[in-house]
């Protein structure tokens, strides 16, 4: 059996809203139900420490990618489970990438943004196909969304960043994007 893993991209502080939290606990949870692995930045703190914790209670496998520099600073969400500590943190993104077959991203900051563009970019580059699922909870992405589209209104982007990346409103739809991009396991029940 060939286990399929998804990056999670997501802030280290919970956010204003409880809508938030709830969702990174329903992306863990489904993650570990669809029985994908879950790798994420390692830290036990905001959302990813969620996404983390509910990966776990619900049964699942995680591989955390946490630099150095943040070893002391952060609490390892499962020191039980997978963990590659990188040097830098450009080095935990190429990681995190490198160990996925598609990429999710719930409300995050400026890292957040940080690796989503660095992927959208790759993507852009052809340096990859992987799906990357923009989960738009509570609509916390809409000005990133209108950024994007005005990019490419501006000329500074081709139809083709459009192509890569998927929006979706919530958890249940990302789960049902991913299942439609990702190939199926030979196992799976039919």
């Amino acid at each position: 059996m060939t286990t399929l893993s998804i990056c999670v991209f997501c802030g280290a502080r919970e956010g204003t809203r409880s809508a938030y939290g709830a969702a990174a606990d329903a992306l863990g949870a489904g993650l570990a139900r669809e029985g994908w692995r879950l790798v994420y930045g390692a830290g036990d703190v905001g959302l990813m420490g969620r996404c983390a914790q509910a990966a776990l209670q619900a049964g699942g496998d995680l591989l955390g990618v946490i630099p150095q520099h943040l070893v002391g600073r952060e609490a390892i969400a499962d020191p039980s489970h997978a963990r590659i500590v990188t040097e830098t943190m450009h080095e935990r993104k190429k990681v995190m990438f490198m160990n996925s077959d598609a990429i999710a991203l719930l409300p995050g900051g400026a890292g957040s943004l940080d690796e989503l563009f660095e992927v959208l970019t790759w993507r852009q580059l052809g340096h990859h196909t992987k799906p990357v699922v923009i989960i738009n909870e509570g609509g916390y992405w809409q000005p990133l969304l209108e950024l994007l589209r005005h990019i490419e209104a501006e000329g500074f982007a081709g139809a083709d960043l459009a192509e890569a990346y998927i929006t979706v409103p919530d958890v249940p739809a990302a789960l049902a994007a991913l299942r439609a991009a990702l190939p199926r396991r030979k196992d799976a029940a039919v």
